[in-house]
């Protein structure tokens, strides 16, 4: 067929059979194909494998972050046999299907993900890469599936690793799909695509990776209208295009700016994201982690300037927005929506993190479930519990030119120990972590000869803090201070 242009989201899709293949972009529901989505799931095909893989489809996607949305609503029609993910959000019917053994998952670190798949699309079969050297991803381990019990049906296999430079390096293969469905702003009818702001994440990659990309747009125009110059994707690429039938436009975190607005931070936690800001330095690249982390960005000094990088493809992260200004199609990692400053640049989930793993980025802020004495950081999965994904945290820690701080709370609610001399839980990166800042003290990591308390704040003392770690360290020479925030 030479005319690219399908009549519907159905007929674009309806020759997809079950047991295909499909990468599908997006990141979380931004910059998803809803209604190829919604088409898939009203066609009798299942058993997918999704990159995402489709059930009995085999689906390659960032993530199943909503229930009832987007790839969760082929989740909950149980039309996934197994999906290949970074992150899966607080989806507790994934988390169900996973841990009960109905649904296999291959998680893999979000910039690893987008990497195998921008390699599928260039023919490069496989690569090595720093990201999740000493981890289950490269040592195997990890649980694809589980059985009924709740024992490990199917658990990933080792990697082939090498050192280049001194450096270690795991061995990823290429990912590609006997289809592609992605999500554009405006297209033409030779397959040319426009992308908006944070809604193209995935999407150009996986475009270039499937045997036949299907494409639906929010607007077709004639071929030559649309600016050579502008185009994100070239129409090679693609195979179909359709014009979405309908947007709902959803927002996961609808986070706005009021006039009103104030800081309503509890003072422990003050103590550490005040602390942790004090690493940024004029002109400094930085990727904040979600949570805790991102706060740090209310406590820059106001005599420098800094650019905040977001892993989903956005340099010049802004404050939230106010309500008038919301845009679905502009989300920090986290999901919630933000602005951009003056001087950003959107890109793709393959570009941003080449950025991170060529060490482009001087600090990333993370939090962290445990670290131990030698920067080994643990914070994304407890087996058989605990399920959400690595997503990009593996590949933030992996560069050595990027310094790695951990802002989190000095223990558990309980009062068990998260500073250890090993962690228990399946690492992030080892040794990796070259700060530590808590409430009650900062500690300089050295993955030999473990930490040194550097600072400490006025209420705590060093016996204080050896009760709160589960290691040693060693006190530094010139012990500092830190005053109580007021």
């Amino acid at each position: 067929r030479v005319n690219k242009v399908y009549s519907s989201s159905l007929e674009a899709i309806s020759d997809i059979p079950s047991g295909s293949s499909l990468i599908v972009g997006g990141f979380g529901i931004c910059g998803i194909p809803e209604n190829l989505i919604i088409a898939l799931n009203e066609t009798g095909s299942k058993d997918f494998t999704i990159r995402l893989r489709i059930r009995r489809l085999i689906l390659r996607i960032f993530g199943f972050s909503v229930v009832g949305w987007g790839a969760g609503i082929l989740l909950d029609n149980k039309k996934i046999k197994r999906m290949v993910s970074s992150y899966v959000g607080e989806n507790a019917e994934f988390e169900r299907q996973f841990l009960s053994g109905e649904l296999e998952v291959e998680l893999t670190p979000q910039g690893t993900l987008a990497e195998r798949i921008r390699a599928g699309g260039a023919g490069i079969p496989a690569f090595f890469t720093p990201t999740a050297y000493g981890t289950v991803i490269h040592e195997g381990g990890a649980p694809i599936k589980y059985n009924i019990d709740g024992s490990v049906a199917i658990e990933s296999e080792a990697k082939e690793s090498r050192e280049f430079n001194g450096r270690h390096y795991v061995m990823e293969k290429a990912i590609t799909g006997d289809y592609a469905l992605v999500k554009a702003w405006k297209g033409d009818k030779a397959g040319n695509l426009i992308f908006r702001k944070s809604a193209r994440n995935f999407n150009p990659a996986a475009a270039k990776a499937g045997k036949i990309t299907v494409a639906e747009v929010e607007q077709l125009v004639e071929i030559g209208e649309l600016d050579p110059d502008e185009i994100h994707l070239p129409g090679i690429y693609v195979q179909r295009i359709v014009v979405g039938e309908e947007y709902q436009r959803r927002v996961e975190f609808k986070t706005i700016t009021k006039d009103d607005d104030e800081l309503n931070i509890p003072e422990k936690h003050q103590r550490i994201v005040m602390r942790a800001a004090q690493e940024f330095k004029d002109g400094m690249y930085i990727n904040l982690g979600i949570g805790l982390p991102m706060l740090c960005s209310n406590y820059l000094d106001p005599n420098i300037s800094v650019n905040l990088q977001s892993e989903n493809g956005l340099l010049g992260l802004g404050p939230f927005p106010r309500k008038e200004d919301l845009d679905a199609d502009l989300i920090n990692a986290g999901k919630q929506t933000v602005t951009i400053l003056p001087g950003g640049a959107y890109f793709g989930s393959d570009e941003s993190f080449a950025m991170i793993r060529g060490g482009h980025i001087d600090v990333t802020v993370l939090g962290a479930m445990q670290v131990s004495q030698f920067g080994d950081l643990a914070n994304w999965m407890i087996p058989k519990k605990l399920v959400k994904g690595m997503g990009g945290a593996m590949d933030l820690v992996s560069s050595s030119g990027t310094k790695v701080v951990v802002a989190m709370e000095h223990s558990v609610k309980s009062g068990a120990h998260k500073i250890l001399e090993e962690c228990s839980l399946p690492l992030t990166g080892k040794s990796v972590v070259d700060m530590i800042v808590t409430e009650k003290c900062v500690f300089n990591v050295c993955p030999n000869n473990g930490l040194t308390i550097t600072e400490i704040y006025e209420d705590q003392s060093i016996e204080d803090i050896q009760k709160a770690t589960g290691c040693p360290f060693k006190v530094a020479e010139d012990l500092k201070t830190l005053p109580i925030p007021r």
